[in-house]
């Protein structure tokens, strides 16, 4: 009989060889991948793009410097009035645009203040800043200029007033023009025309710390005077603006007029008067030498005014320049 095939042990099948097991051990990078594999630096992977930005930044810092070139200091001994420019320069002006004080007529009570105020501060007394504000045309801007020239016409050049003009534009740049003047051993009147603010426009906080409040505050040698149409310089709808969208509408409405309150000075120029008005027509007339009628002078005069809807020192010059025109007479001083 054959013989049956003997039965395993349960859950175990027939024996078979071991195998032994299988060794999973990582291959080892060959010289082709060693060669191709490049060293990871500790500044990073991407050293090739750092380089590019740096060389960028480099290339921007140069367009700056040449942009922005560093003003070399004034020394304020070639002229007496300046103009200053953002980049940091003060041009010098050889002949300024004004006109004789004597000829400023209608404002003979801001004349005196100023000029007072102007001769203290020339002299090394303290004097305050000054706020002109008010009508058009009123000679506001003549006013600082005439006084400028009035105090140095009798001062040796080592002692005369120079006079800045910065542009509203301008005015952020106020701290770097004052860092200029305070070394220097001159007095300046920094002159700021037809100063106001509108909308969103802040730079007016630069106005304020360079008055009063800031660290430094204002150099003892620089007085600011500043004409404006409006006496708190900043427009209703902006005041209106700040008292609807403020936590504090008192607070807010506060800081904007407190701009104004740090002029120590306040001129105010209104409407001059017929008689006002042909009285600058008269003198300026005289001044330059034209000769006319003067009744059919001051019924020129007075239909020059009603054409253009308004009485004023402007006003008054504008027609003395039109009558000198048809005359034939160059408005130059006797």
């Amino acid at each position: 009989m054959p013989k049956k095939p003997s039965k395993s042990p349960a859950g175990k099948g027939p024996r078979t060889p071991a195998r032994k097991p299988a060794r999973v051990a990582a291959k080892r990078p060959t010289a082709a991948l060693k060669a191709t594999s490049k060293p990871v630096s500790k500044a990073g992977p991407d050293l090739p793009q750092e380089r590019i930005v740096r060389a960028l930044e480099t290339i921007a810092a140069h367009l700056s410097a040449q942009g922005n070139p560093v003003a070399e200091p004034e020394s304020f001994e070639r002229a007496d009035a300046y103009v200053w420019h953002p980049d940091g320069r003060l041009s010098a002006v050889p002949r300024v645009s004004r006109v004789e004080l004597f000829l400023l007529k209608g404002v003979d009570r801001m004349r005196d203040i100023l000029m007072e105020n102007t001769e203290r501060f020339a002299g090394g007394l303290p004097a305050n800043n000054a706020l002109l504000w008010g009508a058009r045309g009123m000679g506001k801007s003549s006013l600082v200029k005439a006084a400028h020239a009035s105090i140095n016409a009798d001062r040796k050049p080592a002692d005369k007033l120079k006079l800045i003009e910065i542009h509203r534009e301008d005015i952020e740049t106020l701290p770097a023009l004052m860092e200029q003047l305070r070394a220097s051993s001159f007095r300046f009147i920094v002159f700021c025309d037809d100063l106001s603010f509108d909308g969103n426009d802040a730079s007016y906080k630069s106005l304020k710390a360079v008055l009063e409040g800031g660290i430094e505050g204002r150099p003892e040698n620089v007085i600011l005077y500043a004409t404006s149409n409006r006496r708190h310089l900043l427009a209703r709808e902006m005041i209106e603006n700040e008292r609807s969208t403020a936590i504090n509408p008192g607070e807010a409405v506060e800081e904007k007029v407190s701009l104004s309150d740090r002029f120590g000075l306040w001129l105010g120029f209104h409407r001059c008067s017929q008689d006002e008005y042909l009285a600058m027509v008269r003198g300026y007339c005289s001044h330059f030498g034209i000769e006319v009628d003067d009744e059919a002078l001051e019924h020129e005069a007075l239909e020059w005014s009603t054409t253009r809807g308004s009485r004023s020192g402007r006003v008054a010059w504008q027609f003395v320049q039109e009558l000198a025109g048809r005359l034939g007479v160059k408005l130059t001083a006797k």
